[in-house]
């Protein structure tokens, strides 16, 4: 059997814990064929963002019309889109095909705390792309920016912040609740009828760059390989949580190193 073909459309990360490579990195350890599409390069490390060049929105359209005409991509992910103009051009491709599940992050801002979306991006993520995603995964700061409300310091919060959401994302949302910290990890999901809370025990380490690009990328390979939605986002967080507990292995950069995506493959 072929292995399934997953897309990642997003930004490169130099330094390999996030973005492009943590996309390929995870769907390749989860048995997903990896195609992507590069939407901005980044001068990157563990420890900064130190500048951004944003692919052009004709060649970006020009990868993601190459990549279908050729593969059956099974699911979407996407990650960093950076401008209006970028998000608008990838919207207008992927209304062409309806039919590929997407798994959208709202990626905004680096674990080093610099931004990776412009401020007035925003309204065009919420008008053109939130539609056509089957699932989108933001964290708490993602959703307040989202919702225009103030984020969330408790579940209640988060239950309250996961409604708000579904007035303009009304499909599938993961609502990460890693921010609030704590012994556990507890996530939302509404997968368009229910609310499930997911919680998992918190991983203690630095080494956590890479965590929100390596969740939904795995979303997005489970879904490649057949799974359903709440399948897809247990088994993602599984695979999540075992590259996290084993992040420090790696001893990669002086700042957040990346998780350990080759857990089960590789040891150092």
């Amino acid at each position: 059997m072929s292995a399934p073909i997953a897309l990642t459309i997003a930004g490169s990360d130099s330094g390999g814990g996030a973005g492009i490579q943590a996309d390929i990195k995870t769907m390749s350890a989860l048995g997903v064929y990896a195609a992507s599409v590069i939407t901005a390069l980044t001068a990157q490390n563990t420890c900064k963002v130190h500048s951004i060049f944003p692919v052009s929105t004709n060649f970006i359209q020009d990868q993601l019309y190459t990549v279908f005409e050729d593969l059956d991509v099974k699911a979407i992910k996407i990650g960093m889109l950076g401008t209006p103009d970028i998000i608008k051009s990838v919207a207008d491709v992927l209304k062409h095909y309806p039919q590929i599940p997407v798994v959208l992050d709202p990626v905004m801002v680096a674990k080093s705390g610099d931004k990776l979306l412009q401020d007035d991006a925003v309204a065009s993520l919420k008008e053109n792309l939130l539609p056509l995603a089957e699932i989108i995964t933001p964290n708490l700061p993602e959703a307040a920016v989202l919702t225009g409300e103030k984020e969330p310091d408790s579940i209640e919060e988060m239950k309250d912040m996961l409604t708000a959401l579904q007035a303009i994302s009304p499909k599938a949302i993961l609502l990460k609740g890693g921010h609030l910290g704590g012994d556990k990890s507890d996530d939302l999901l509404f997968d368009g009828q229910n609310e499930i809370c997911l919680s998992s025990q918190r991983i203690n380490t630095k080494n956590s760059h890479g965590t929100g690009c390596t969740l939904s990328a795995a979303i997005a390979s489970e879904i490649a390989k057949g799974l359903s939605l709440l399948e897809a986002v247990i088994a993602a967080k599984e695979y999540l949580s075992e590259a996290l507990r084993h992040a420090d292995s790696l001893e990669v950069g002086k700042g957040h190193g990346p998780v350990h995506h080759f857990h089960e493959n590789w040891t150092v």
